[in-house]
Order: C-alpha cells, then structure tokens, then sequence
C-alpha cells in the first residue's frame, strides 16, 4: 500500500511484501510504545508531583498483576517478532531448487556478472521474471554489499569468500542496484540495474552476446594452467582426481575430513598446502596473483561441471524454468558429455 509513496521502492520480488510487513509491525510496536512511555510519564509527572512541603509519599506494597502484565506482554511480542523474523530471514536465505545461477564479482567501483550460458555484463544483471535467481559473489579487493531495494534484499560481497543470495522478481522493468558498503571514494558511483524481463525476451536475449560458458572458461584456464600433469583422470596422477568431486566429503592428511564445497576448492587453489589430501604429498605451488576471482570462480564452475566415472550426465546448473543451450553448443556450460569429464580441472589438495 505504500508503493506509490516516493520514499518506498515497490515491492517487485517474493520477499519484498513480507520484509515491509514486518518492517512496518516494528515501526508500530515502537511507536506506540514511544508514545505509551511519553504520556504515562507526563500523567504521572502532573498527577504525583508533589504539592505541599510536608506531603510525603504513601508507601506502595507492589502489584503482582501490574508486574505480570508489564513482563509477559512484552515477552509475547519480542518472541513472536523473532519467529517471524526468523521465518522471513531464514527462507530469504533458503534457495529453493532448480535456481537460475549467477557469479557476481565485486570490485572498485563497479559489478560483474555472468551467467551460466555465458553472457557477461558490468553493472547490469537480466533476469527473466518468475524465475528463482541464485548469486554466487565474492569480492576482489575490498567488502561490498550488493543492494536491491526493490528486492528487499542485501548481502555483504566480501574478499576471499563467497556469499550467496537469491530473488524472484515479480515485476518486469528496470530496478536499482547499489553498493551499500562503503567502499572508497567513488563507493557512491558502484551502481548499476536488474533488468527484469519476460521470459521469450529474456531468452532472446540469451541467445545473443554469449561466448564460453563458465565450464568452458574454467575449462581453458585449467589447460593454460597445465593443471592436467597432475590432475589426471588416470592413476598415474600426482594430484587426486577431480571428477565427482564437488559436493563430496573428502578426507585430508591428519585425519580430518572437509566437504568439497565452492570455499575449500578456492582456498586448495590460492593455498594448496592447507588442507592435503590424504595420499598426496603438498607440492602443488600456489596461484595467488596469478588467477583472477573471476578465473576461480570458471575453475569452481569446471570442477563442479566434472561427474564421476559412471555416473549420470546432468545438465549444469540452470535456469529453473528458463531453457538453457545444449550442451556442445555455443554458450552452453562445459559437461563430460561434451568432453568436460575427459580432462581434468586444477589441482585441489
């Protein structure tokens, strides 16, 4: 009801109208409170205050009801206002299956993004409407915060991790996005749009402007890299396989075990003797400086494409409900089908 006031951007995602309601609970609970205390407080100051010299104060024995009213009213609504804020934090943060995947990248002073058919865009993100939106971000020199008012929804871009957020747009057209994290002197300048669209024009325009897919990119670093010396999909490799791995539980030198998740992967890149696989020696060198976020972020996107000997061929992750190239075709993600499973990716210890 207050999309139409100029200081409230509408509500243009599944969340947005959740986050208001309990925004304006909030604003209403300490409003009348506020008000509550202040008038209590100028009765009290009037009706009590002392008249005569010798007027001296009846002494008062207390009120259990008083007390039980005062104390469990304000326990009912500071628990219920948790569970719902819990239940709207909590499902903001659960992406539910299926989600269209996005890799943003933070940096001073600008947004990059790209899809997993390809398309790469700064400052500018399309996505189709109705369509559940996963981001995947990581920073590469300072914190950001990606921002989109419209969405209700904000998530700290920090270096050397990642962080994930996800939308669904309800509403098509162009909405602002903002770094709400200040980042240096042109912090006020790193802004850019979403663009929401249609689904056919949105997959008309996936159809144009694409050029490898993440896979594919994550593909060609990990050749150039001559990570296949070690990582090879036979036994005689230096380096432990890579097919199957992401997602799994791996089991470390030390006896420790560690889930194969997007952060281990990058750190076994950028550090590799951190955590050694048990049954290999640590001699893979480093890649700090030598590898951009956005070249691990193509590695991840690899390894993640790989799947184990035998297993079934998936496509890779997608776009929910939005079609996605072939696999083999211009744009399309990297699989074993299309020659992905044969080589393997960069070394993780």
């Amino acid at each position: 009801m207050f999309s139409g006031f100029p200081l409230f951007p509408p509500q243009a995602s599944t969340v947005a109208a959740r986050v208001d309601a309990l925004y304006f609970f909030l604003i209403a609970i300490s409003t009348f409170f506020s008000i509550l205390i202040a008038t209590l407080l100028v009765v009290f100051v009037v009706r009590y205050r002392r008249r005569r010299d010798e007027d001296l104060p009846r002494p008062i024995h207390g009120s259990l009801a008083l007390e039980l009213t005062w104390t469990v009213i304000p326990l009912i609504i500071a628990l219920g206002t948790f569970v719902w804020s819990a239940d709207v934090f909590v499902s903001s943060r659960r992406v539910p299956p299926g989600a269209m995947q996005v890799y943003v990248v933070g940096k001073r002073w600008m947004w990059k993004t790209q899809h997993m058919t390809g398309q790469r865009e700064i400052n500018q993100l399309h996505v189709p409407i109705g369509v559940p939106v996963k981001l995947t971000m990581t920073s590469e020199d300072v914190i950001h915060s990606f921002y989109i008012p419209a969405f209700r929804t904000k998530q700290d871009v920090i270096p050397g991790r990642y962080t994930t957020i996800w939308f669904q747009a309800t509403q098509t057209g162009t909405f602002h996005l903002f770094c709400a994290e200040y980042c240096g002197t042109k912090h006020s300048q790193m802004i850019g749009s979403i663009e929401v669209m249609e689904p056919s024009a949105f997959q008309s325009w996936l159809a144009g402007g694409a050029t490898g897919s993440p896979a594919q990119e994550g593909e060609k670093l990990f050749q150039s890299l001559a990570c296949i010396t070690c990582h090879r999909a036979d036994a005689q490799g230096r380096g432990p396989r890579l097919e199957g791995l992401f997602g799994r539980t791996v089991h470390l030198s030390g006896g420790q075990t560690i889930v194969a998740d997007a952060d281990y992967i990058r750190e076994s890149i950028l550090n590799p003797t951190a955590k050694v696989v048990e049954g290999y020696q640590p001699i893979m060198p480093t890649f700090q400086g030598l590898v951009s976020e956005e070249g691990i972020m193509q590695l991840i996107a690899y390894i993640q494409s790989l799947q184990a000997p035998g297993a079934e061929v998936v496509a890779p992750p997608g776009a929910g409900g939005i079609k996605l190239l072939p696999a083999g075709a211009p744009g399309a993600a990297a699989s074993p089908a299309a020659g992905g499973a044969a080589s393997p990716a960069p070394r993780t210890p």
